[in-house]
């Protein structure tokens, strides 16, 4: 049996990752790496939602948009990884409650 998939369902599974991404982000206050994969998965997401419209629309600017969003992801993760394994190192964790003692 062949079935179609059409726009509603790419926006329904984007709105559920979207929703799984919020939680996450704001359930998980204590683990610095969870909450950037919950900013990723939103981010993602978000991503799927244009590709879906794009196809939608037969416009490819949708898919070119996300290409520039996935390099902005990307440098957002190499930038926040690299902060946390600085933080790692100077005061051995990696928990949000214990970051509010940094100096700047």
């Amino acid at each position: 049996m062949l079935t179609t998939l059409s726009l509603s369902h790419f926006l329904i599974l984007g709105a559920i990752l979207f929703a799984i991404g919020i939680v996450g982000v704001f359930l998980n206050r204590k683990n610095l790496i969870i909450i950037l994969m919950s900013i990723e998965l939103i981010l993602l997401a978000v991503n799927m939602n244009f590709i879906a419209f794009s196809h939608y629309m037969q416009d490819l600017a949708g898919q070119l948009f996300v290409f520039f969003i996935l390099t902005v992801a990307a440098a957002e993760s190499a930038i926040g990884l690299a902060i946390l394994v600085v933080l790692f190192r100077n005061l051995k964790t990696i928990h949000v409650d214990d970051l509010d003692s940094l100096k700047g």
